[in-house]
């Protein structure tokens, strides 16, 4: 039997870059929007806990189901087994969410 898939998504929140791991990822019917289901994280057998895999081991703990932004995705792959779950800083790098900056309506002069 073949071994169900892993994905490796990438994508930006707040000012910050998430990798996390999924076992179902796909196009939301709620339009723009990714879907990602049943979340992989790494085994706790080893003695070190990376303090940014458990802050996201708790963000996600209760989540069934998340939907991202489809302008927040960087990349998506699909990979062989999980690694650690980071959270990074997009702060120096050439990475922005669309749109930047945030874009408000001119006033109507009548």
């Amino acid at each position: 039997m073949a071994k169900e898939p892993i994905y490796k998504i990438i994508f930006l929140n707040q000012g910050q870059v998430y990798e996390i791991y999924a076992r179902q990822v796909f196009q939301s019917d709620l339009w723009g929007f990714l879907e990602a289901e049943e979340f992989v994280f790494g085994e706790r057998t080893q003695m070190i806990v990376d303090p940014a895999e458990e802050r996201l081991k708790n963000e996600f703990a209760s989540v069934k189901r998340s939907f991202i932004p489809l302008h927040s995705v960087i990349r998506i792959d699909e990979v062989e087994k999980e690694g650690a779950c980071k959270i990074s800083d997009a702060k120096g790098s050439n990475i922005t969410q669309f749109p930047y900056p945030p874009i408000a309506p001119k006033p109507r002069s009548e």
